[in-house]
């Protein structure tokens, strides 16, 4: 009796180790990086440098955003920036929602702080091998602080994921 508990133990510690595998194998790339102080300046860019060995798979890229209760605006503008290993750059203005309607914290977590995982690009094709620099910076400005000389406050971490498309 003690030998079948024991094989189906080990069966189900296997089963379960396959399954959170196949959950997280379409993901390529994911990484934070802290702001300091939960204060992030404009000039402060974010960066990430993904090594492309794959250019066949479709990805979908996200930029994920931690934010706690400090964060003082309903929206985040950011800038993106891309930069392929030939040196073409894509440069694109972002605009997020980070809280509904009636003001509530969109994202996830229980605690006071959130979690974003935003779109950022879909159906990508990754043609050239070779690094692609991804820059984020920040553009979220209050009506008296036009030339962004005040840091966004409540943002504790900037990531980017990136998946395959299944």
């Amino acid at each position: 009796m003690q030998t079948i508990l024991t094989k189906n133990n080990n069966f189900i510690i296997l089963f379960c180790a396959l399954l959170l595998m196949s959950c997280t194998t379409n993901i390529v790339y994911d990484k934070y990086t802290p702001i300091e102080n939960h204060q992030w300046f404009s000039e402060n860019k974010i960066e990430f440098i993904v090594n492309n060995l794959d250019t066949i798979s479709k990805k979908n890229v996200f930029i994920n955003i931690r934010n706690n209760k400090n964060y003082e605006f309903s929206s985040l503008f950011l800038i993106a920036n891309i930069e392929f290993p030939s040196g073409l750059q894509v440069v694109d203005t972002l605009e997020y929602e980070m809280t509904d309607a009636a003001g509530n914290w969109l994202g996830t977590g229980f605690t006071e702080l959130k979690e974003n995982k935003l779109f950022y690009k879909e159906n990508v094709l990754f043609s050239e091998k070779g690094d692609y620099k991804f820059n984020i910076k920040q553009a979220t400005r209050s009506i008296h602080d036009i030339k962004g000389e005040n840091p966004l406050n409540g943002i504790t971490d900037v990531g980017l994921s990136i998946e395959k498309v299944k």
